[in-house]
């Protein structure tokens, strides 16, 4: 919610607003959805090129806006767009026998050092618990907890079932839990 007086546009109307040659309302898209995206494209396991994917999976989303349907909500479109160009480069990337890496890494800024080694530290535990789960288990975690995605949404998305969904998050929230307990041993 913003401050009093403020008026927050929805997704439809920054879309309207940019059909009819507002370029201040894609900007406002990009701000909002941007990081969502890119925690996204980490959770399929990118690592050195998020924000390229992101700003393609932008630019093509701008280019079809005409043609897209509010029957999903705009985030999930854009999902859906950098999931596709994560699985183009990725099949363009075993077609020239290069590996792909498994996961992003996603480093907390704090202003004091041994903050920082402490955040480092349990960040470091928590990509290696991610890393331990299947790339299903730590796609639907990474939509349900970082992106706050409803279990029907994220099935949309994976196309898959909301049910699958659930059981899919419950066993990857209960494998980092053990994986980050033991680390603490």
């Amino acid at each position: 919610m913003g401050a009093p007086g403020t008026f927050i546009s929805t997704d439809s109307a920054l879309i309207a607003r940019w059909l009819d040659g507002d370029h201040a309302a894609a900007s406002q898209l990009v701000e909002r959805h941007a990081s969502s995206v890119a925690r996204f494209v980490a959770s399929l396991g990118v690592r050195d090129e998020v924000e390229e994917i992101v700003q393609d999976a932008f630019v093509r989303a701008f280019e079809a806006l005409d043609t897209y349907r509010a029957d999903a909500p705009f985030r999930t479109w854009l999902f859906t767009i950098a999931k596709r160009l994560v699985f183009d480069r990725s099949r363009r990337e075993r077609r020239s026998r290069h590996d792909v890496p498994l996961e992003a890494s996603v480093e907390a800024q704090t202003g004091d050092p041994l903050d920082g080694l402490v955040v480092s530290e349990e960040a470091a535990r928590v990509r290696h618990a991610l890393e331990g789960l299947s790339p299903l288990q730590r796609q639907v975690f990474v939509l349900r907890v970082t992106d706050g995605l409803a279990y029907e949404e994220i099935a949309t998305l994976l196309g898959s079932t909301a049910g699958s969904c659930r059981v899919h998050y419950h066993n990857a929230v209960k494998l980092l839990r053990a994986r980050v307990d033991a680390d603490d041993v």
